[in-house]
């Protein structure tokens, strides 16, 4: 089975949301395989994928903290400013996490670990809805 579909999200904060069940919900297909994979690819340039801990809500804040520290606004090597302060360090940051992860996909389900999920991470103050492409192939 190969099947392709989009998911919009809707605009969250800038932060790092999880998006496992969301994302699984647009696809009760994935229950009918015995194994396969899906591709999940963000079509954006200022929010990325990661996966990580799923369960204790301070790792979301760490991570944001972080990567808000490791890449400020307002550097003032900065040239792509048109869009705000916020506009370039969202870019590197999706950049440094990347667009797209794929997850294994065993006896119907996603080959998460216990502790893992899936996060959108929004790196922008004030985001629009996020588009998902969902690939899923598999038998």
């Amino acid at each position: 089975m190969w099947l392709s579909r989009q998911l919009s999200i809707a605009a969250k904060p800038r932060g790092f949301h999880l998006i496992t069940d969301e994302v699984s919900n647009a696809l009760p297909e994935i229950r009918q395989l015995k194994v396969g994979v899906l591709h999940v690819f963000i079509q954006h340039t200022s929010a990325s994928l990661t996966i990580n801990e799923n369960a204790d809500p301070s790792v979301r804040h760490d991570l944001e903290q972080h990567f808000n520290r490791s890449v400020p606004e307002n550097a003032p090597y900065y040239q792509h400013m048109d869009e705000g302060s916020d506009d370039m360090p969202a870019h590197i940051k999706a950049s440094t996490l990347g667009a797209s992860q794929s997850i294994p996909i065993a006896n119907g389900q996603l080959q998460l670990g216990l502790w893992q999920g899936l996060y959108l991470c929004e790196h922008r103050n004030y985001a629009t809805n996020r588009t998902l492409v969902l690939t899923l192939n598999g038998e």
